[in-house]
């Protein structure tokens, strides 16, 4: 009979050596304990430096040791791993370090006067003023672009999927394609000749609006796309042998089902043009006082209100702050929107199991 001794023996043999769990740890504090002397030693100041040495010698040393202790397969599969955890620090340092200067930096001034008032009657060189009217503007200009583009995005995602074929359906989806790398600039003089200088409308918000809803027009059409092919035909081939017709399967079936992916989609555009200057800049122009009526006169933006304090700030000064606790005022309204799309795809999931 055999003992569960042996058979532990038994199955160690077959495995072969292995490092202890510590060892990646261990292997990442000597990589940095020597990163840190082979910069100090040649007179590297750069902690961006440190950090690349760092990596660099942390996958060569895991190889190293790995391959003399595991043998060279799980040497590879061990580097592997850690070039994945290398790209995945090179991705979050960055952004870490960006939100923590943000926060470090806008704090100074953002409160509730800063978020409550204008810039009515402040210089830009003078302490005091806010955001309201940029604010203000930002929620308008972004809420009439989403009316625009969500609409029409969708209508013509359920047009691809449900009912596109042929030549048309190809032509729509080319310009999709095409639409979705064009640069906001492009975008912005494209309204700008059309709506201000052909139909002398003036600047606006709304005219901001038409470009923003440019931009996000074939976000939302991917999005949608991708949401209704994933709803299993099975589905609708039910619907229609009970006789319903196709638009109503469509709107009681298909799009019930995939409303959760197409709810994260669509405030997944409005984050991605939330933060766009370059139209706004060109078409809404800009004001330090509220205007509460988007499609009349310059209206204000919280990008186009960072960027004119910073212009203006030199650098230092109480304008720089203000454009420091706006950038923060946006990443959190940005980070909110994430948010709120992640809560409704997971209240609109699909249930699994009983």
């Amino acid at each position: 009979m055999t003992t569960p001794a042996a058979t532990h023996r038994r199955r160690s043999t077959l495995r072969g050596a292995s490092l202890p769990k510590w060892f990646p740890l261990a292997v990442v504090a000597g990589s940095v304990l020597l990163a840190v002397a082979v910069g100090l030693g040649a007179g590297l100041r750069s902690k961006v430096q440190w950090g690349l040495i760092a990596a660099l010698l942390a996958v060569a040393g895991t190889y190293v040791v790995a391959a003399r202790v595991e043998g060279r397969r799980q040497a590879r599969d061990r580097i592997a791993t850690s070039l994945i955890w290398v790209c995945f620090l090179l991705a979050v340092v960055p952004l870490a370090s960006l939100i923590w200067a943000t926060v470090k930096r806008g704090a100074k001034v953002l409160d509730g006067y800063f978020l409550s008032h204008s810039m009515a009657g402040v210089a830009d060189t003078q302490p005091g003023g806010g955001i309201y009217h940029a604010l203000l503007g930002t929620l308008e200009q972004v809420g009439l672009a989403t009316l625009i583009a969500v609409p029409i995005g969708v209508l013509t995602a359920i047009y691809l999927v449900e009912y596109g074929r042929g030549r048309l359906a190809k032509a729509v989806t080319f310009f999709v394609d095409v639409m979705t790398g064009i640069p906001s600039i492009v975008a912005g003089l494209f309204v700008l000749s059309f709506w201000i200088l052909v139909l002398k409308m003036g600047y606006s918000g709304f005219a901001g609006s038409l470009a923003l809803a440019i931009l996000m027009m074939p976000v939302v059409v991917r999005s949608t796309e991708e949401m209704l092919k994933l709803v299993p035909n099975e589905l609708r081939e039910a619907s229609l042998a009970l006789g319903v017709p196709k638009w109503r399967t469509i709107l009681k079936v298909v799009l019930p089902t995939s409303i959760g992916g197409i709810a994260t989609g669509v405030m997944l555009a409005v984050a991605r043009i939330t933060g766009e200057t370059a139209p706004v800049l060109l078409l809404v122009w800009g004001t330090n006082f509220i205007n509460t009526n988007p499609f009349t006169d310059p209206q204000a933006s919280l990008p186009l209100y960072i960027y004119q304090q910073y212009a203006n700030s030199s650098g230092y000064g109480a304008a720089y702050d203000r454009a420091w606790a706006a950038a923060l005022t946006l990443i959190a309204f940005v980070m909110i929107l994430n948010l709120v799309a992640r809560g409704i795809a997971r209240w609109k999931a699909p249930k699994t199991g009983r």
